[in-house]
């Protein structure tokens, strides 16, 4: 019996290997085949994601009924995949319209296949939104008034949605396949060599031995590694394993290095130079070069990590946080040894990206070629052939997974653009906010960063921004806000629902690595974060902080004058010796110091 488990292990090991080189290998080689017809590329994006989620998912709770019938869809949906890719030219000829029964039969296994993957893979807010957004499309022309539509044949509707590029395979999902895959693939390989542990050492050498010293590493922990990763949850869940624990066993109070974590990963999504899924999603849609993405977010991210660095210090003058000790800081020579392991990728990727002029697709190529190679090495840098192989398995593995998460998100969300362009409801949601603003920015400003708030809460961080923008981004551009401001605003909101009460995503995952209450932890983390939600306010009425690349003094006064404004409210919120009027005037200050335009 035992000897028929291990085998049977041991080929599933093989398979997951197989399918998870075989992943990475097309997304890679997509990069260097030159211009392959969407209909083939990204149905076959959909094909290598599918068995990720359908049969591989690390979800155990699954029920009998709910795993065989995942196997049907995925059957289906893999056979539906084929179809589109062996009749791309005949799919093309019929401009979005379906014909025949089985064509009907094909879109509606992929849409479904769609929703239960995105089910699967972040739970059931998005799919629901996008079977609310299929319900609106198919019987909206019933709904009196402005909010209805004029009734759209379904030939039309699911042949828009499946078979041509107005949906499930649509602009979304070629940038999920051409370049969000491509840096995945990246963080991966860098995480699973030697540089996740460099990232750590290198944090814990720089700020250790200060006061706060744990928190502090941690804070510098999630900028690097959330830099590579993207994804806040998962910057939690790896940096919050080890900085969580030291801080508790130094005797932080449980619910501050639960707080100080999840503040600090959530800002991994806007930290250069890969940020977030949404980044490069981003740069497509505004159709400008990756670098001109980095070059405005730059400050801003700093500012994220130097409002929680500034809350940590004023925590540690309240409950007397020490810094690690002295055994506990890494030897200069071994924090040398460590930093090519990311210094390396990196460096090649920066050089190809920003001096050389390559596609961000092509230079992160180039940099996993590095990658590649340093897993031949291990920590003392000695070539070990074994090694290599694990770790190489390993990598593609991770990055296989994350590249079926990010894409069950991606491809989801296609399906709500494309009912937003199909029925035309997103005009008339602009249209209706527009009223509602008067004609005042400041409303606009609030309701959009009201609306990405709420719906970050449910869906994913680059879920959110994509149908945000999408209906909030042309009302603040007529406000005269530049496509830049617009887009980084909404996604600096979207990625602060995953702090805010009361769904809170990394405060959760945070307070179970701390097993303490999460609402003592997401009171601490409002006050290490409340200045957060000030930074994107700064930077509609201080253009110059995200213009480094046009006027770079300017740039940095406006730098300098938000980080005075957090130094203020952080005090003001946090050191109890003040006064209640004091704490008043100190954040009346912190505000005028923060939105003054220049």
């Amino acid at each position: 019996m035992d000897s028929t488990i291990n085998k049977s292990s041991y080929f599933k090991y093989v398979f997951i290997t197989i399918l998870a080189f075989a992943t990475v290998f097309f997304h890679i080689y997509l990069v260097f085949t030159g211009l392959i017809p969407n209909l083939i590329s990204r149905p076959l994006h959909l094909t290598f994601v599918l068995p990720w989620i359908f049969l591989f998912s690390k979800d155990e709770q699954l029920s009998k009924t709910t795993k065989y019938f995942g196997y049907i869809l995925l059957i289906i949906a893999l056979y539906s995949s084929y179809f589109i890719v062996n009749n791309y030219i005949t799919l093309e000829d019929q401009y979005g319209s379906l014909e025949g029964d089985f064509q009907y039969f094909i879109a509606i296994s992929l849409i479904l296949a769609v929703l239960e993957m995105a089910r699967r893979a972040v739970k059931l807010a998005l799919p629901l939104t996008a079977a609310v957004a299929l319900a609106y499309g198919i019987w909206g022309h019933y709904i009196p008034g402005n909010f209805g539509h004029e009734k759209i044949p379904l030939d039309s509707f699911l042949g828009t949605l499946v078979i041509s590029e107005g949906g499930i395979y649509g602009s979304l999902t070629g940038i999920s396949v051409n370049v969000v895959a491509v840096f995945v693939i990246l963080g991966a390989f860098v995480s699973v060599g030697e540089g996740g542990n460099a990232f750590m050492t290198m944090s814990t050498k720089l700020a250790g031995r200060l006061k706060g010293g744990a928190a502090k590493v941690s804070v510098l922990a999630s900028a690097f590694f959330g830099s590579i990763s993207g994804s806040a949850s998962a910057n939690v869940a790896s940096t919050g394993s080890f900085t969580i624990p030291t801080m508790k066993r130094l005797k932080y109070p449980a619910s501050l290095a639960a707080a100080v974590e999840a503040v600090a990963s959530t800002g991994g999504q806007i930290m250069p130079p890969l940020m977030g899924a949404g980044a490069f999603i981003m740069a497509e849609l505004l159709g400008v070069q990756y670098s001109k993405i980095m070059s405005s977010a730059i400050f801003p991210a700093i500012l994220f990590f130097a409002a929680v660095w500034i809350g940590i210090d004023v925590f540690s003058k309240k409950y007397n946080l020490v810094a690690m000790s002295e055994e506990e800081i890494p030897k200069s020579k071994f924090v040398l040894k460590l930093c090519p392991f990311f210094i390396i990728p990196f460096g090649i990727l920066l050089y190809a990206l920003l001096i050389v002029g390559k596609t961000p697709q092509y230079s992160a190529v180039l940099a996993i070629f590095a990658s590649v190679l340093l897993l031949l090495v291990n920590i003392d840098w000695k070539i070990s052939f074994k090694e290599f192989v694990i770790k190489f398995s390993d990598a593609c593995i991770t990055a296989s997974r994350q590249i079926a998460t990010i894409a069950s998100v991606i491809i989801c969300a296609g399906i709500i653009i494309g009912v937003l362009n199909i029925t035309g409801i997103g005009v008339k949601i602009t249209s209706s906010i527009l009223y509602l603003a008067d004609g005042q920015l400041s409303i606009a400003l609030f309701l959009t960063a009201f609306a990405c708030l709420i719906l970050g809460m449910e869906v994913p961080t680059t879920a959110a921004y994509i149908i945000c923008v999408s209906v909030a981004g042309p009302i603040l551009e007529q406000f005269g806000l530049s496509p830049i401001q617009t887009h980084l605003f909404i996604f600096w909101f979207a990625l602060l629902s995953t702090i805010t009460p009361p769904v809170c995503g990394t405060v959760f995952i945070a307070s179970g690595i701390a097993q303490t209450n999460w609402l003592k932890v997401v009171s601490k983390a409002m006050k290490l974060g409340i200045g957060l939600y000030l930074i994107p306010v700064a930077f509609i009425v201080n253009p110059y902080l995200i213009k480094p690349d046009i006027n770079f003094t300017m740039s940095v006064l406006a730098f300098l004058k938000v980080a005075a404004g957090l130094a203020v409210l952080s005090n003001a919120l946090v050191n109890d010796k003040f006064t209640k009027i004091l704490r008043l005037f100190l954040i009346i200050l912190a505000l005028i110091i923060i939105l003054l335009p220049m």
